[in-house]
């Protein structure tokens, strides 16, 4: 069935159903440091203190077409950086039939809660394959981020 679908045997029109869809994600940018090896690899006396920093941005293609990308920078250090990653994990979404008003949050909100788990992978990965124990990054509440940038404006 295509966008009008069988209800009790009559044909119903879903052309104005809104519609939220991933056409792609990819790795837009990634960088790792791991400035003092081996010697950040070898007897590590404490645990290191590990800023995460995270930066949302979205750029129209096309009138329903929007690239979302999702920046991490993590920089972990203990009393010399151990390692530093730079990611910037993209995904294209089309948007139909979506208000004007909600559009934004939308993508801001829906559009990074989709593409987390998959940064959140290439984060953990690339630690992992530095010679550290992999990075699980902690859930993010999109929203509340959201609301919170909201408020400030």
């Amino acid at each position: 069935m295509t966008d009008n679908q069988l209800n009790n045997g009559n044909e119903v029109n879903n052309s104005a159903a809104p519609s939220f869809v991933m056409r792609g994600q990819y790795v837009k940018d990634l960088s790792f440091e791991n400035p003092n090896a081996p010697a950040s690899l070898m007897d590590l006396k404490e645990m290191p203190k590990v800023d995460v920093n995270v930066d949302l941005n979205v750029a129209a293609l096309q009138p329903d077409t929007f690239e979302v990308t999702l920046r991490f920078t993590v920089k972990a250090s203990t009393e010399n950086v151990l390692f530093a990653v730079d990611l910037a994990y993209a995904g294209v979404f089309s948007l139909q039939n979506i208000p004007e008003d909600k559009i934004e949050q939308v993508l801001l909100v829906d559009g990074a809660f989709m593409l987390f788990p998959f940064a959140r992978r290439v984060v953990a990965d690339v630690t992992r394959d530095g010679g550290f124990p992999p990075l699980l990054l902690e859930p993010i509440d999109f929203f509340g981020l959201y609301m919170q940038k909201k408020q400030a404006n």
